[in-house]
């Protein structure tokens, strides 16, 4: 009788890093966008709109990088 070769005992070592990973990845990469989402749309504003909003311009990368750890 003939026997297969198992290719399941050569798990790859690997795999449960890479699993790991990826959720780590996929939150940063969410993050990133979203900090950069608002520093931009922070820095389209005027200097007279944004002290209505209470904020200086120097504050802008503070303010987009609370926004984005609040996910």
């Amino acid at each position: 009788m003939a026997h297969a070769p198992q290719t399941r005992a050569l798990a790859n070592p690997s795999a449960g890093l890479l699993d790991s990973l990826w959720p780590a990845l996929a939150a940063r990469v969410a993050w990133y966008r979203t900090y950069r989402r608002t520093l931009d749309e922070l820095r389209q504003l005027s200097d007279r709109d944004l002290a209505d909003m209470g904020m200086h311009r120097s504050t802008i990368a503070d303010v987009a990088r609370e926004a984005a750890g609040r996910l």
